[in-house]
């Protein structure tokens, strides 16, 4: 690996030019601004203070900006992120305290190894093993968890703890009658400035005007004395460097959530990533290195007191529309933060909690797709089930269990199909050399032998669907019933062969054989021919018995057979033509 392509920054850093300087600048600020009222946001789904959102908007945005190979991706703290913190480190402290913190942070660091030995080993492709449907029935179900966290924030009421999205509204309903009137209006007021602004104009930063907004209305009524919660003092100053808890114990007991927020923020940050690059053609995002940059992110940050973060989808879609074209925006955000963190700190005493939960519910409710589920249903119910599965089981279980049941349903789902592949047998195109799947042509086109069985099998052939393999050709050859004379089996999709599928293979012939049955193969590409001359079954099935095409097979099939029929005159065979073996249409 040369030193560019481990720190892409070297590709526009030595050639910055000026002209980029004015999209970066008010693209940094806009995001940085944005960054602050979220990431105090987020560091409350956390379970963490307020201030340690504003921690991990710096370091881990500048670490990135010059490892990471896309040039507007908005790191930082996310919702999603957050919240699986929370339901991770929950369970074992008290939210809040020196010993949750604590954690959090070591969760940051376990989060960012895992992604950085990914991307070390090139394993980026694990996350393929979260399909879209799976994704999707996630995000919305845990979108409905965020977003209902905040009632208690948002209504000024108490909640009981967890993420049980029944709990939560059997207690909220239960304790109607003791909302806080007045924080219910702030947090109203500041989810209609939000979305308002949204609409006048996305480039504008909604969230912070909420806050302006929020603070100045506590401050000017003096509202903190009548009930209304609000953030208090934050400490000022930069994040000291400290060592996570770097023990066997906390490894045990943190790994399971870390490898489940490694995974899930990296599909989040890369789908957004690759969707804005789409627009920009003069980088390519690359999936590894996004892992490596991700994960010395996160690294960096657990030494300077953050919790995980990822690449966010909002703030990078705002750093795209506000002119980003380069890591320097982020750098500039981060600066931003920085002199927050040094100035500005006392400003956000007076800042209401019920604001901060109109920012987390106004971006996590976005995340909710009503329109995936339908469409699914019209293209593949399959998926569709699979979605539904996984949000619901996110929805009852739990964020962690509902990530463990898609996981767990991609895998079912990939196994079932690698194990009953598309199959289909094959007819000629009438007037033609082409054969095609008889499932998926009228009787009028194909012509179908009684006498042949043209067999195409759309996978590799391994240990796991062998038995598919031999069991269809069986019922196949059962339904042409004492005319069936030859087998072709087409190759052109098989791409590889096991030990295993060589044994059957070997034992299908021999056999089918014995049957008085001829088998050819045809289409077989060279790495399968080198498995089976190998296997010495090239030479047992006999070169002969090869050819380049189906037509070639049923040439030499039709002059063995015309030279058995001159040597007895008395046996023919006809013509005719059917829907398919299968019955099926595929």
């Amino acid at each position: 690996m040369n030193l560019r392509s481990f720190l892409p920054a070297l590709d526009w850093l030595p050639h910055y030019h000026r002209k980029d300087l004015k999209g970066d600048l008010s693209a940094g600020l806009t995001v940085g601004v944005m960054l602050i009222p979220q990431g105090m946001a987020y560091a409350m789904i956390a379970g963490m203070p307020p201030i340690y959102g504003l921690y991990a908007s710096t370091v881990p945005l500048v670490i990135y900006a010059l490892l990471g190979t896309s040039r507007q991706l908005a790191v930082g703290p996310v919702a999603m992120v957050s919240l699986l913190t929370a339901a991770g480190i929950g369970a074992l402290a008290e939210a809040g305290t020196e010993t949750y913190i604590a954690l959090a942070i070591t969760l940051a660091f376990f989060v960012g190894l895992i992604q950085f030995l990914l991307g070390v080993f090139r394993l980026g492709f694990l996350v393929n093993f979260l399909s879209h449907p799976v994704v999707s029935g996630f995000t919305s179900a845990a979108a409905l968890i965020i977003g209902l966290s905040q009632l208690k924030h948002l209504l000024g009421i108490n909640l009981p703890g967890g993420h049980h999205v029944h709990q939560i509204l059997i207690a909220a309903f239960r304790q109607i009658g003791e909302v806080h009137l007045t924080t219910f209006a702030i947090g109203i007021g500041g989810i209609l400035i939000i979305k308002g602004i949204k609409k006048i104009n996305k480039s504008i930063p909604g969230p912070l005007l909420a806050v302006v907004f929020g603070i100045l209305a506590v401050w000017g009524f003096g509202l903190a004395d009548s009930g209304v919660k609000i953030v208090g003092e934050v400490p000022s100053g930069l994040p000291s460097f400290s060592v996570p808890m770097l023990s066997i114990e906390s490894f045990r007991t943190l790994m399971p959530v870390a490898v489940a927020i490694a995974l899930v923020s990296f599909m989040e940050s890369i789908a957004v990533a690759k969707a804005i690059q789409a627009r920009h053609k003069n980088y390519k995002v690359v999936s590894n290195q996004e892992l490596i940059a991700l994960g010395a992110a996160n690294l960096g940050g657990a030494f300077l007191q953050a919790f995980p973060v990822t690449g966010g989808f909002s703030r990078t879609a705002v750093n795209d529309q506000a002119g980003a074209k380069t890591g320097m925006a982020s750098i500039i955000s981060a600066a931003l933060i920085l002199l927050t963190l040094l100035f500005l700190t006392p400003l956000f005493y007076y800042l209401p909690q019920a604001i901060l939960a109109s920012v987390i519910m106004v971006a996590v409710f976005g995340l909710i797709d009503f329109k995936e589920p339908v469409h699914l249903w019209r293209v593949n119910r399959a998926d569709f089930w699979m979605l539904m599965a996984t949000f619901v089981a996110t929805l009852t279980l739990g964020i962690e269990e509902g990530i463990l049941v898609g996981v767990t349903l991609s895998l079912a789902m990939v196994v079932y199909q690698t194990t009953r592949p598309h199959a289909a047998v094959l007819g000629r195109v009438k007037g033609t050399n082409y054969y095609r799947n008889v499932g998926r042509f009228d009787a009028e086109h194909l012509e179908v032998r009684p006498d042949v069985l043209i067999f195409r099998f759309d996978a590799q052939l391994y240990f796991a669907n062998i038995a598919y393999f031999k069991e269809t050709l069986e019922d196949l050859m059962v339904k042409k019933g004492t005319a069936l004379k030859a087998i072709v089996i087409d190759a052109v999709a098989i791409n590889k062969l096991d030990s295993s599928a060589l044994h059957a293979l070997h034992d299908f012939v021999s056999d089918t054989k014995g049957k008085g049955i001829a088998v050819y193969f045809a289409t077989v590409k060279g790495p399968l021919r080198d498995a089976m001359v190998k296997a010495h079954l090239l030479e047992y099935i006999g070169e002969d018995n090869f050819f380049m095409s189906v037509q070639d097979a049923m040439d030499h099939y039709d002059r063995d057979e015309a030279a058995r029929q001159n040597q007895h005159p008395h046996r023919a065979y006809t013509l005719q033509t059917n829907v398919g073996a299968d019955g099926r249409r595929h």
